[in-house]
């Protein structure tokens, strides 16, 4: 048995996760929801004085700004579409027989004009399209359930997660510092939870040859930062944070410009609230009332 396995399977005995018919997708039980909450609560109280607009979507995204980000050319494999019924009566009856007959069912459904949200921040950026950003530009708190398409038996890696974020659209030097700020805290605060953290230069998961040569290049310019946590296996650490300059991407993308009338840059730090928490129960073990006292004081339980 693997470790992820392992530690999947003392998870679900535990009540923490409940597993479904799918892989990578679970319910969760009252013990890790009252701690992801508690985390969540924490990452407010980090937050406090960036004075963020709180924003909070569904984790829907419009088809159309999906293609815009150009999320499509870089993690097509990742890409959770919606599909719809829309036929009559006739295709109804095509669409029973099919499952009478265990076959494709699924042929019967057209794509709807929405996609499962890959990414927290994904939805800011379109609802600043086609503004000048004031000289401070903006800064975000934002929320979201994200889905990507990777099935996996690993418990840190869900396909729908929780996603904690903090972003910044405006000017390129204060992206960066923006970035650099939250490297610092979240590396701050999973010290004071007491787990055993590490910051490393790290890439996205690109598709195809193409992608080898855009991982190679945000790495070498140092664009994206993870904080990785030994959680499922010791030898491949976990990303519980990661912290990203984005360049004007985004800007460039939805036509977002700064006091100056340049592309708007951005950055954000994303906490996978999920990860962070299964780290703790990894580390600190499955009773929370037996955590060391700091861990528990840090986070209010």
């Amino acid at each position: 048995m693997t470790q992820s396995a392992s530690y999947r399977d003392a998870l679900v005995r535990h009540r923490l996760l409940i597993p479904t018919a799918v892989r990578g997708v679970y319910g969760f039980g009252a013990e890790f929801d009252r701690v992801l909450q508690r985390l969540d609560a924490l990452i407010t109280r980090a937050g406090e004085d960036s004075r963020a607009e709180v924003v909070r979507f569904p984790s829907l995204l419009s088809r159309g700004d999906l293609e815009a980000s150009g999320y499509l050319k870089s993690f097509p494999h990742l890409v959770g579409a919606i599909h719809a019924f829309e036929g009559d009566e006739r295709a109804h009856s095509e669409l029973l027989q099919a499952v009478a007959r265990g076959g494709r069912w699924s042929n019967a459904f057209e794509p709807t004009d929405v996609v499962l949200n890959p990414a927290a921040c994904y939805p800011i950026y379109p609802t600043l399209g086609g503004l000048t950003l004031p000289a401070s530009g903006r800064i975000f708190d934002v929320l979201g359930v994200c889905f990507r398409q990777e099935p996996s038996d690993d418990p840190t890696r869900m396909r729908m997660f929780r996603q904690r974020e903090y972003v910044y659209v405006g000017e390129a030097d204060a992206s960066r510092a923006h970035r650099d700020l939250w490297l610092d805290r979240a590396h701050a605060m999973l010290c004071a939870l007491e787990l055993p953290v590490d910051a490393v230069v790290a890439n996205d998961p690109f598709f195809g040859r193409g992608g080898l040569m855009l991982a190679a290049s945000q790495r070498e310019q140092a664009l994206k930062f993870e904080l990785v946590v030994p959680i499922a296996s010791v030898d491949r650490p976990t990303a519980c944070v990661s912290c990203n300059y984005h360049q004007d991407t985004f800007g460039r993308a939805f036509e977002i410009r700064n006091a100056r009338g340049s592309f708007a840059h951005s950055a954000c730090v994303g906490f996978g609230l999920e990860r962070i928490t299964l780290g703790l129960f990894k580390h600190h073990g499955f009773e929370v009332d037996a955590w060391p006292p700091k861990v528990l004081a840090t986070l209010g339980v």
